[in-house]
């Protein structure tokens, strides 16, 4: 699979952001997927996980209640709504690939995209 991440911007603490994930090649309404991001300085985090089937969905402590994340098979694309947005949330936001039997971080990666930059200003 290649992905690329879209729908990144500069928002202000309380206002809400939808990403995109697109994908190119035949295997992916087989493989679940994640969103991860990286803040400067930090490392990585899964913030959120969704099955092959969109069926399940895993999001740590830090965004329930705030983040969704949902798929269209048919179009080859994920998608994460951010609601509720904290300056903690700035960060590059990545779409990859998830371990599927926790929906967990995986241990093989795809290549990673350039990633969608979410700032948020207090």
């Amino acid at each position: 699979l290649q992905l690329a991440e879209s729908g990144g911007g500069l928002v202000q603490a309380g206002g809400s952001l939808r990403l995109s994930c697109a994908a190119s090649g035949t295997t992916f309404s087989e493989n679940a997927l994640g969103w991860y991001r990286q803040a400067p300085g930090k490392q990585r985090e899964l913030v959120a996980a969704i099955s092959a089937s969109g069926t399940n969905t895993n999001y740590p402590d830090s965004v329930k209640g705030r983040f969704i994340v949902s798929r269209d098979n048919d179009k080859k694309s994920m998608y994460l709504q951010m609601n509720s947005l904290q300056p903690e949330d700035t960060a590059v936001y990545h779409c990859n690939a998830v371990n599927p039997y926790g929906l967990n971080y995986a241990s093989r990666y795809y290549a990673w995209g350039q990633g969608a930059q979410v700032t948020v200003s207090s």
